[in-house]
């Protein structure tokens, strides 16, 4: 029972930050008048527009401390709680750390004589942290997403949920035959899927140590094992972060959104990748908008081959009777 209600938890946790994620996303721009200048009320408790005025939220929660802080002491000694707990540290972040500053509870410098003491404590208590082969697993797996999360930029929620299919997949014995830093990327790829924030197995595999074609295979085996039931990624969601690289304007990137639509309507998308089909749109919008980016360019960008981008533009050109003045 206790098993479970664990499970459970978790799952709620992993919901918890799906919905942060997607609220994050939606509230990125003004729904009025299309502004990033959003900021937050505290003293009204309202989400507002600065441009145009609009109320987004007008029942927001400041979920920080009651109490002011000017300096970094006064933060210290009016906290009442610690850090909240994670499930990115293979001790969820529960632990205790011994400082190495070398000074006691009042500031005092610790003598001499008793640092060699403080030294053996902090020694054996990295040991009792990670006590065994599992915790050992876990550790560097958590430290290896924890990298990937970095180099792609990703959000912290992004990391929980990878953190929390790891351990699902250390609990069932999942692990078992393959590499950690597969599993872990696997992971990663998956929470990415689930949280609604694609990256291609070629961004995946830049930053990890394990090959593209072994990412997609632990990935298939895992949401297989696990039963994760993950929608197919659409091409929209490709879109923004795809203009933004190429510097391309809203205009353009608007444009690529309705032709990816229209296609959607007319079923041109089933069975093709999404992140051909998104650049494939781009490279038209572009032209369209007079700000064109080369065939190679945007293949670069999205991580597919340039004789991809040509056929799914060629494909929708021609079944959208888009005409394009090259």
């Amino acid at each position: 029972m206790e098993v479970e209600r664990t499970k459970e938890i978790e799952w709620r946790e992993i919901e918890r930050l799906e919905r942060e994620v997607e609220r994050e996303e939606a509230l990125e721009l003004c729904p009025e008048c299309g502004s990033p200048r959003l900021i937050l009320d505290y003293r009204r408790g309202e989400f507002v527009c600065q441009d145009c005025g609009l109320v987004l939220e007008d029942t927001y929660i400041d979920a920080g401390p009651e109490w002011r802080a000017f300096d970094s002491e006064q933060k210290e000694k009016r906290s009442r709680a610690g850090a909240p707990v994670t499930y990115a540290f293979h001790d969820k972040g529960l632990s205790t750390i011994i400082s190495y500053n070398n000074k006691d509870f009042h500031g005092k410098s610790i003598s001499v004589r008793n640092r060699a003491w403080f030294f053996r404590l902090r020694r054996w208590q990295k040991r009792i942290r990670i006590s065994n082969a599992s915790e050992r697993n876990l550790t560097f797996a958590l430290s290896e997403i924890d990298r990937m999360v970095s180099a792609l930029g990703l959000p912290r929620s992004i990391k929980e949920i990878a953190s929390i299919i790891y351990r699902k997949a250390l609990e069932k014995n999942l692990i078992k035959g393959r590499s950690i830093e597969g599993v872990a990327a696997a992971s990663l790829y998956a929470a990415c899927r689930e949280a609604k924030i694609p990256r291609t197995l070629d961004e995946i595999a830049a930053f990890s140590k394990i090959k593209k074609k072994e990412i997609g295979r632990t990935y298939r085996y895992l949401i297989r094992e696990m039963g994760l039931k993950l929608m197919p990624v659409s091409p929209l969601e490709y879109i923004s972060r795809f203009c933004g690289m190429l510097n391309l304007s809203r205009d353009v990137q608007k444009k690529a959104i309705e032709i990816i639509k229209k296609a959607e309507e007319r079923e041109l998308v089933s069975g093709k990748g999404p992140a051909g089909v998104a650049a494939a749109a781009i490279y038209i919008a572009s032209i369209l908008y007079g700000e064109r980016r080369t065939q190679k360019k945007v293949a670069e960008i999205a991580g597919v081959t340039e004789v991809t981008v040509r056929n799914r533009y060629r494909e929708l050109s021609e079944k959208l009777a888009i005409e394009i003045l090259l």
